[in-house]
């Protein structure tokens, strides 16, 4: 594989998003309608919104995509970055992108001020997991929640 480069999301990359991101939702076997997409697109190009997404770049190709969201917390005077969606192609996973696009979030979310990224995943997903494990700490929190 060629050199990844990961970099923010521009204006133009909307074509090269958009796929990621409906694979993302399939993958999590979540529809969400047009309109949300479309909302979530603009948040990431609107710098008063406190939502970014970056893309994995591999031979003028998006390969991986991350999205991630600075708030909060009631536990420190620094905000805390919400790493909420990331993605990488099925024939580059396995070779460090997904690595790379969370150090992206790190040193990113490091140099904007905040004080730690966490995020979720699903339980069975075992090959983000085994990366994860490597990469930061499990804290055996079970998340609950009702949909409003």
């Amino acid at each position: 594989m060629s050199q990844i480069e990961i970099r923010r999301v521009t204006a133009d990359d909307h074509a090269a998003w958009l796929p990621l991101w409906q694979a993302y939702l399939r993958f999590y076997n979540t529809e969400l309608p047009e309109a949300v997409s479309h909302s979530t697109w603009q948040r990431f190009l609107d710098p008063s919104e406190p939502t970014h997404a970056a893309l994995a770049w591999a031979d003028g190709k998006a390969v991986g995509m991350v999205h991630f969201i600075y708030h909060r917390s009631n536990w420190s005077i620094e905000n805390s970055c919400y790493l909420q969606d990331l993605l990488v192609t099925p024939e580059t996973r396995g070779t460090g992108v997904g690595r790379k696009l969370i150090e992206f979030v790190y040193a990113t979310a490091k140099a904007d001020g905040c004080c730690k990224v966490h995020w979720l995943t699903h339980e069975t997903n075992a090959t983000a997991i085994q990366l994860y494990e490597r990469i930061a700490e499990r804290p055996g929190f079970i998340q609950f929640r009702k949909g409003l």
